[in-house]
């Protein structure tokens, strides 16, 4: 369309009517403004001032009115409207006054930004009008024209296309080869496939295919279209069926360019998928593992993960030593480098993305990376996978480089853009906060967990008893817990044994049960009485020193006599009772002395219980984490431990704890202390129990 001096385009793509047939115009909606009008409608109707308004641009109609009404009524309603046959008086200076016969159909159009308009198309039915015998005849063309234009306005019109009813292209697209490259040939039936990415013909094939079966009042759909520079963009398809009756005769459609809003979009989706993987992971290895899930495949065909070791005063040209920790490939692409330790040279690229702060980016042939572009272990996959790209971030957590993200992009997919590495720099930057209480959540359960060790004690050697302890912290919180366990030699040779378990996980727990423990210690060692008594005396002592504190405890002495051989003294307070493991499998809980909880009833007789030990049997202590697990029954959890220790029964007892670790110990929310005896296979001799 000309727009003639001092005028205005509109700026709509409205141009795709110009070379219509019949007489299109456009009118705003917010104040009935000319926006548009195609040769045929000036030709016809003379020349208007585009963005006049429109009562002064058709002053000299006498009907404007009654169109004008018409427009509103589109608007309010959104339904279109047709009026037939109607007469307009018409002035041209050749001929003079005429009156000529239009069918009109007003229908609403969006022009963009959110505002709308009504689109007129006028055929002229003059001769039909005029010629009786041909009233009843429309032409079939220009009926179907008046359709289809009315129906782009429901779907706008930046790239424009016609198919038949069965969906193959039938009519040239200026839009579409103007944006493609393509010509009417390579276009024409289903060539328009070959503009679409590879990646997106089957599904974009199968949705046209179901809108084609099942004729919707709209179809609509998003893909990628290669576009004349070779590059692809992301395009908003919308088609509209042309019926006649029930019948479809033809599909119209349009391409918008979506590109800017899908890019954004896309860029909120990961940050919030990076925000949603790490809200509720407090363990550092798995909130890495997440993040580099989050950017696979959609930034990237692999992503591997280094955390580096702890170090702030780390200096400047040291080598730097770094942990693979999490990893994450598109399938089908060979495995990624093993888990474990690697050692990274001054002059690395590792090391240099670690000093630099800043992201290295690097694109090269396809398979060919240049020597020193990345990890040695990643740099062995890049070329394996056929890597195109690969750009090392550094995740700067609380002013340190706490990790580096290696990422690749692989075979004809496009080589990493600054923009994705910009968003895998967002993505971590997003997770700071989370980053930074798992590394401080990950130091201070290094901290606690060598406090804690540094509390327990190393099981003294005893002859004739083999005695191991084990002690697995909670993995759900970082506090060092209460449970403990103590084992000592008496002066009368006897080996005293204890476990328990103060309430709490936190740091005043964990304070209370090293001074319960030790305090248990010197009564235990103060005089000889039975054990019943010594945990009433340290029930008194609880009152006064620890208000309101209660404990569970098992208080056991082990020792041998001639007469009776190996036998156990023990009292049990508020805790599990100790297992007893016989050498040929048997099993049963020493469970005939159970008294309250410490700190519970003060100044309470306490009872003892003198057990035979079996020869090659196993006695276990144990705190309730081994046994214990959510919504079940204390007894199931304590016949599976029975289960599982007697079929350890023969096991070295060392592989004895341990097994019993890993096969029960499964939800890591509670702290777990064990201390386990092993009895000779035969009675010692006096000279045999004689300290060493």
């Amino acid at each position: 369309m000309k727009v003639a001096r001092g005028e205005r385009s509109s700026g709509l793509g409205l141009e795709v009517f110009d070379p219509a047939p019949v007489g299109v115009s456009v009118t705003s909606a917010r104040d009935h403004r000319l926006v548009y009008a195609n040769a045929v409608y000036r030709s016809v109707f003379g020349d208007r001032s585009l963005w006049a308004l429109a009562r002064e641009a058709f002053s000299d109609h006498v009907d404007r009115d009654y169109y004008f009404g018409l427009s509103d009524q589109v608007l309010s309603t959104g339904e279109p409207v047709t009026v037939t046959d109607a007469p307009v008086a018409l002035a041209y200076a050749d001929t003079g006054p005429q009156e000529r016969f239009f069918t009109f159909s007003l229908s609403e159009i969006s022009l963009g930004g959110g505002e709308r308009g009504v689109l007129l198309v006028s055929v002229e039915m003059t001769e039909q009008v005029s010629a009786a015998q041909r009233i009843q005849a429309l032409s079939e063309e220009r009926r179907r024209l008046l359709q289809r234009y009315q129906k782009l306005g429901s779907v706008g019109a930046e790239m424009v296309w016609v198919t038949a009813a069965d969906g193959r292209v039938i009519e040239p697209s200026p839009g579409w080869e103007r944006m493609t490259g393509q010509s009417w040939e390579e276009f024409a039936g289903e060539g328009w496939r070959d503009a679409v990415h590879p990646d997106d013909r089957e599904p974009t094939d199968e949705s046209w295919s179901r809108a084609t079966r099942e004729v919707p009042d709209l179809w609509e759909h998003i893909h990628r279209i290669r576009l004349v520079d070779g590059t692809y963009r992301h395009f908003s398809v919308r088609a509209v069926p042309v019926l006649e009756g029930d019948t479809v005769v033809e599909w119209v459609g349009s391409c918008t360019d979506i590109e800017q809003a899908w890019q954004e979009d896309r860029r909120w989706e990961l940050l919030n998928r990076a925000a949603t993987a790490t809200a509720d992971v407090t363990r550092l290895e798995e909130m890495l593992s997440a993040l580099a899930r989050a950017m696979v495949p959609d930034l990237a065909d692999g992503c591997i993960i280094y955390l580096l070791s702890d170090s702030p005063d780390r200096p400047e040209n040291a080598s730097l030593v770094a942990h693979l920790v999490a990893s994450a490939a598109r399938p089908g692409l060979p495995e990624l480098p093993e888990y474990g330790e690697e050692v990274f040279a001054p002059d690395n690229v590792f090391t240099r993305t670690v000093q630099r702060r800043r992201p290295i980016h690097r694109t090269f042939p396809t398979g060919c990376p240049a020597p020193g572009v990345a990890p040695a272990g990643a740099e062995a996959w890049l070329v394996s996978a056929e890597a195109n790209s690969v750009v090392l971030v550094p995740v700067v957590v609380d002013g340190t480089v706490a990790a580096v993200v290696v990422a690749s992009v692989c075979g004809d997919r496009p080589p990493i853009s600054s923009a994705d590495v910009a968003l895998m720099d967002q993505m971590l930057d997003n997770a700071h906060d989370s980053l930074s209480n798992a590394i401080e959540f990950r130091r201070t359960k290094r901290v606690a967990l060598a406090l804690q060790r540094s509390l327990l004690p190393k099981p003294p050697a005893v002859p004739g008893l083999q005695i191991t302890a084990r002690y697995r912290p909670s993995a759900a919180a970082a506090e060092v817990g209460g449970d403990w366990y103590d084992c000592f030699r008496l002066r009368d040779g006897a080996t005293m044994l204890t476990i328990g378990d103060v309430a709490g996980h936190d740091l005043p727990a964990a304070v209370t049960m090293s001074q319960i423990r030790n305090l248990l210690r010197g009564l235990a060692v103060d005089r000889e009485e039975p054990v019943g008594d010594i945990l009433r005396r340290l029930d008194i002592a609880m009152e006064t020193l620890y208000e309101e504190q209660t404990a569970t405890c098992v208080l056991a002495r082990v020792e041998c006599s001639e007469e009776s051989g190996w036998q156990l003294n023990h009292s049990v307070a508020g805790h599990p009772p100790p297992l007893l493991i016989t050498g040929d499998g048997g099993g049963r809980f020493l469970d005939s002395s159970t008294d309250p909880l410490l700190g519970l009833l003060p100044d309470r007789p306490r009872s003892s219980v003198i057990e035979p030990l079996p020869p090659d049997g196993t006695l276990l202590l144990y705190t309730d984490g081994l046994v214990e697990r959510p919504g079940e029954d204390i007894d199931e959890g304590l016949a599976r431990l029975c289960r599982h220790a007697a079929s350890l029964a023969r096991a070295p007892l060392e592989t004895f704890c341990d097994a019993l670790l890993s096969e029960l110990a499964v939800d890591g929310k509670d702290d777990i202390a064990m201390i386990a005896v092993r009895l000779p296979p035969a009675r010692l001799t006096a000279a045999e129990r004689r300290p060493a």
